[in-house]
């Protein structure tokens, strides 16, 4: 039984974390901490759904008590938070997977340009693993310090990583297309996600501009050995959690949808949480809400030599907090889906 310790534990990660982990037969929670002004609480108090289920004081966060309690470390905490407490924590000889952006970069200056922070941690930037098992499972295996990808990269990256890896599309005219629900943005997002402001509306944001753009970027460059520059459009859409996104791309030759699909159906036939889509069959949020599912189906549009490749995930579980647990089975040798076959049939 390993013991486990979540910092941010009142944000809607580390809530998600909490409520996975509870099922996790390998896995205990013995330590939360957040951002508490000094006024701890009883995690049931916060959460009065875990009334009975888990009794623990989540205060403010002390690294020593931290490490004193937990031998494996969630960080779900704001970009550049990290930055100072991941090394305290790996100097204790702790493993960590940290939710922020802060050890996702090859480049320490592709941080500093889109974060406005300098890395001070550039030696660990060299260590850190992104943290997307069906790409990195082996080096996850071996980490000490994993990335936890961002909610739109999973998204998008698994959806292109096939064809991209059998060099079947152009990877010089890439679109990206995603609409999220409003959980993505944090539990406490400020101006512009309120109720009123979200109800009955979709809009784009950040465009050309959003922060995930040159993580999905990086990645998709290490599958083609070149470098990569996407069109990435974030959507807001007036649901609680959930991404859906749709790819474009130029395939180097003809096609069929069938062919695209045995494609994807050969690259992820062993991959226990990636469901590929029969033919005319495309992924819907609902059916992938409260699960670390990803779900993918395509489309040739042969008129215009184009591949159409639709992905969804829940931002909270395969785009957070889900792949962090799976992160830690591997890191741990535990069994890949312990803690994540639970199955939410209302979002």
């Amino acid at each position: 039984m390993i013991k486990v310790g979540i910092v941010g534990a009142t944000g809607y990660g580390g809530a998600e974390l909490i409520r996975l982990l509870l099922s996790h037969p390998q896995a205990k929670i013995t330590a939360l901490a957040a951002k508490m002004d000094g006024k701890a609480a009883m995690i049931s108090q916060l959460f009065p759904a875990l009334e009975r289920k888990i009794d623990i004081n989540c205060a403010d966060l002390n690294v020593d008590r931290m490490t004193e309690g937990a031998d494996f470390l969630f960080l779900a905490l704001p970009h550049k938070v990290s930055l100072e407490i991941v090394p305290q924590f790996l100097k204790a000889d702790k493993k960590v997977v940290d939710f922020s952006a802060d050890y996702r970069f090859d480049d320490p200056e592709v941080y500093q340009r889109w974060y406005g922070v300098k890395h001070n941690s550039k030696e660990l930037l060299k260590e850190a693993v992104y943290g997307l098992p069906e790409l990195y499972r082996e080096e996850i295996r071996k980490a000490r310090l994993i990335a936890n990808p961002g909610c739109y990269p999973t998204g998008a990256v698994l959806g292109a990583a096939p064809l991209l890896l059998r060099g079947l599309v152009d990877s010089e005219s890439i679109i990206v297309d995603s609409k999220t629900g409003v959980s993505g943005a944090g539990r406490w997002p400020g101006e512009g996600f309120n109720f009123c402001e979200i109800e009955e509306n979709f809009k784009a944001y950040k465009i050309a501009g959003h922060r995930h753009q040159p993580e999905m970027e990086q990645e998709l460059s290490k599958l083609v050995k070149k470098e990569v520059r996407i069109s990435f459009t974030p959507h807001l859409v007036p649901v609680k959690r959930g991404i859906l996104t749709t790819l474009y791309l130029n395939l180097k030759e003809e096609m069929k949808t069938e062919e695209v699909l045995r494609v994807f159906q050969d690259f992820y036939k062993d991959e226990p949480f990636i469901k590929i889509l029969e033919s005319d069959k495309f992924p819907e949020v609902k059916n992938v809400c409260g699960t670390n599912f990803c779900h993918i189906g395509c489309k040739v549009d042969e008129r215009t030599g184009r591949v159409i490749v639709i992905s969804t995930i829940d931002n909270l579980v395969k785009g957070a907090s889900g792949q962090a647990v799976q992160n830690m089975n591997i890191m741990c040798g535990f069994d890949e889906k312990e803690g994540l076959e639970q199955v939410a049939l209302i979002p």
